[in-house]
This record gives C-alpha cells, structure tokens and sequence, in this order.
C-alpha cells in the first residue's frame, strides 16, 4: 500500500511540475544579427530566435524534422501535384492585434515570388519561381498552383523565408522588431547584449507559452557562455557548446549536456568562379590535402561526422560519400602540380574566417595548417565579423576560400544557383537537381539526388568537412528542452523551469 501511495505521490508531483508557468529563461545564441526578419536578412541566428517563437508560416518543421501544420490546420495535393490547398486557422491573430488573414498570405507570398528584390525586400525569389498564381476562394482556404510539380514545395513553405506577417506592416519596422503570431513576442532588442521575447497571452494554443520572458543572450566566447552558465548567469547554451566544456559540463550533476546529429555542414566553400579554383584539379588537390578524420578528432576532440558531399546522414536520400577523395596528399601535389603549382611556385590564397563562429573557425585554422604542410600552398587567414563576412563573402562573392556552418536542411539546392556565393554553374548538376525536384516518386527523387551528391564530389565543388554535431547544455531545471534538432528554431512554447 505504502509503495502505491508513493508512486501516486510522486506523479502528483511530476504532474505539478509540469503545469508551472512563468518564469524567464536566458539562451546564449553565438551572434547578433543585423536584423530579424529572416524574409529580408540572412542569418541561422535570426531563424533560432524567431521561427516558431515569434513568427509562423503556414507549415513548420518540429524539432525531429517533420513538417506540420502552423497557420495552416491541412493542406491537400492535387494528383498532378500542382495544386496545394491550404485550410487556414481560424481566430489568429498577429501581435499587433490585427486578424490573421487569406490575404496576409497573398500579400507574402506575392512579394516573395517577385524577382526584383529591391522592390520586394524579399530573399530567394528564385524558391517560388514555380508558383504561378496564389488565390483564396474564401477567407478560410489558400489555393497555390504551380507551373510545375515541385517535390520541395512544402520544404519550401517550411524556411524561414517563408514565415508570414502583417500585410500591411512596413518592412522596415519589421526588420528591427518582428510582429508575428507565435507564442511569444518581440519585446526589446538591446544591440550589443541580448534580445527579449515576452509571453504572447493571445496564443490560440491553449495554455502555451509556459514561460513569460526569453532572453536571448548574445554571446560567442565558449569560455564566457560556460563561466555564465555556472554562474547562473545563462540557463542554456543552445548549441555550438565546445567539446571540452561539453566534457566538463558532463561530469557536473547540475546540468544537462546534450549531443546529437543535425543538419549543419561545415562546408570549406571555393568560389569557384575565380581562378585557379574554377580548375577542378586545384579544388580536388585541396580536398584530397584535407585529413577530415584529424579535423574531427584534434578540433572537435571527436564530435562531427565525415561526409563528403553536401548532405547530412540524417536527410532523405542520403548517400555515403565519406571516402570519396580521401586524404592523399601525394596526389594533392600531383594535381597541383598538373596545374602548374609546386614549392617553387606555390599557390598563395586568403582562407576567409567569421569570428564569431567557434567550430568553423577551429576546424578553418586547423585545415589551413594541413594545407599549409603539403608545400605547394601557402595560405593566410583573414578572421572578420558575421556581418562583414555576409556583406563580403555571401552577398559579394569577394573571396577564394571560406567555411562557414550550412545548418539549414535540404540546402544541397544552392548548389544549382550560380549567383549563389559558391559561384558554382554546372549545368549537370542543376539538371539533376531539376530531375529531382520534378520526379514522379520518392524512388526516383532519391535517384536523382543520390546522382547529384556524387556529381559534387567527382567535381570537388566544395570540402564538406564534416556534419557538425548539435551540442549544447542547460542547468537542471530547465525541463522539456526540445528533444530533436532538426528545426531551423530553438522552439520554446513547450520548455519550462522547475522555480
């Protein structure tokens, strides 16, 4: 009797925990972006504090990956695969207090189709060039119809460039604070320090958010993000936990040390539109005088998977390109030399680093000192802040080599834009991919993107040195922590802190 007494006692007091509310909660994120709408800026920063927190789309994609429903309760696809109609959710409103609305959807997804970007303020027109009209036949439904089957289309609808706001809000003002209708709102943005989310009470998900307050703190350095964990100061170091203070944090009862896989590529980028990287012999020299099992084991002390093309294990239609150009720097000399590089001659270039970044920049210095060693290259590091970096390298293409973090999902598609930073034009490529997008089946999608990743690799388009891991820590009584990491958001409706 006793022992069935104390079970009943000790799910009252789980079933107590889990109904606290209030509270706040600060979450170290690496950089501060120079705004935070992710329609308008790019930056996985903007995404981790807005997508699902503070803006919504009609679908979204959960922690595991899967993509459900947001604004929109279902959709139905046409057999042609054509035709997507969307049923809206009823009594949303935006945080300004104005109606969600069919038309909010048509006025975002208009502007985001329009090609010309300096009238629209929009990004990657080019991933709803298939749409050919958008209508609403009734203020509950949003009917898309495509010009062509796209398989992407509701991965699409799922980016944080597809997170939808008030019509008539001006792009401006949503740039430095956001108005959406998630569970939290833009509270305050205090540049240099850290940006506030406070409770929205109008959610229409009952009971949802638990807590009243996030503070989403900007902070960089690992060594000051675990000094303020300890200290109390910080609750959450949301990811990019580095590996030793993940050993140190692990041996501490008082936190809780998560590890996992993600989609996050650490890609060593060429632009491959500049000589001598539009000579596939330099590009494969340089990936084949890269010991990525040294990169894992000496910069990451073990966390991060070998890939070798631009996918991670955890995505559809993955295929295992790890060994593919392996480490040879016999070989790496070879090919520079077929190029016209020896010692005497020597291939100098400038490794373009972001500062802000731990993991990229400790596996972009200790690649270089692996270039560095085979002879024939001498490289130099130029270390810049995000901000310059996404001014110069991504919008400018102003660059020879750069690595950044690729963390959203399924981005193997840039690959098929030629302005895209990579500079990359490969007509195959963008074939396969056209094939993949416009297949009739998964079997065949999966074929097509199979061929691709291996396309990629035979031209060393890139060094995907690794798949970074999703690693991160909380204080104990941070509870619910999100349990996959495969969104573009660190979603927080659902986490509360035992008081």
């Amino acid at each position: 009797m006793k022992r069935w007494l104390l079970i009943g006692v000790l799910a009252l007091v789980g079933l107590a925990w889990a109904q606290q509310r209030g509270g706040s909660l600060t979450i170290a994120i690496q950089t501060e972006p120079a705004a935070w709408d992710p329609t308008q800026v790019a930056g996985a920063d903007i995404s981790r504090v807005v997508y699902d927190n503070v803006l919504q789309g009609l679908v979204k994609r959960n922690p595991k990956g899967e993509i459900v429903p947001s604004l929109a309760t279902r959709w139905v696809v046409s057999n042609s695969g054509l035709t997507y109609t969307f049923t809206l959710r009823q009594g949303v409103k935006f945080h300004d207090g104005s109606d969600f609305t069919a038309q909010d959807v048509l006025a975002k997804f208009n502007r985001a189709r329009n090609p010309d970007t300096r009238a629209s303020g929009h990004l990657r027109p080019d991933l709803y060039r298939d749409i050919a009209n958008i209508t609403s036949p009734n203020p509950n439904t949003v009917v898309f119809s495509l010009r062509q089957p796209n398989n992407d289309f509701l991965f699409i609808l799922s980016r944080p460039e597809s997170l939808i706001g008030p019509r008539q809000r001006p792009l401006a003002e949503q740039r430095v604070q956001p108005i959406g209708t998630g569970p939290f709102r833009f509270a305050a943005w205090e540049r240099g320090v850290a940006v506030r989310l406070e409770r929205n009470p109008n959610y229409y998900v009952q009971g949802l958010p638990y807590l009243d307050r996030v503070n989403f703190r900007f902070l960089g350095d690992g060594d000051a993000q675990l000094a303020g964990l300890r200290a109390g100061d910080l609750d959450v170091i949301a990811y990019s936990l580095l590996p030793e203070n993940a050993v140190v944090l692990s041996r501490d009862s008082n936190f809780k040390v998560f590890s996992g896989s993600g989609t996050a590529e650490a890609v060593a980028g060429f632009n491959n539109s500049r000589p001598p990287f539009n000579d596939v012999r330099v590009r494969r020299a340089i990936t084949l005088a890269t010991n990525k099992d040294e990169l894992i084991q000496g910069a990451m002390l073990g966390y991060g998977t070998k890939i070798g093309s631009m996918r991670s294990p955890g995505e559809a239609c993955y295929v295992d390109l790890s060994n593919f150009n392996a480490y040879n720097p016999d070989e790496a000399r070879r090919l520079l030399a077929e190029a016209g590089f020896t010692n005497q001659n020597p291939l100098r270039f400038t490794f373009n680093l972001a500062a802000e970044f731990p993991y990229e920049r400790r596996i972009g210095e200790a690649m270089v000192a692996q270039l560095n060693r085979l002879g024939p290259l001498q490289v130099t590091i130029q270390v810049t802040d995000f901000n310059t970096w996404i001014q110069r390298v991504f919008s400018q293409a102003d660059y020879a080599m750069t690595i950044i973090g690729h963390v959203e999902a399924n981005d193997i598609g840039n690959y098929a834009n030629p302005r895209y930073y990579w500079r990359y034009n490969n007509p195959r490529f963008q074939q396969l991919f056209t094939q993949y997008l416009r297949a009739p089946n998964q079997t065949k999608a999966c074929e097509a993107l199979a061929a691709a990743q291996r396309l990629l690799a035979e031209d060393a388009a890139g060094v995907w040195t690794m798949s970074l891991p999703a690693l991160g820590a909380y204080r104990a009584r941070v509870q619910n922590w999100p349990d996959g990491f495969l969104s573009p958001g660190i979603s927080v409706a659902e986490v509360w802190v035992r008081q």
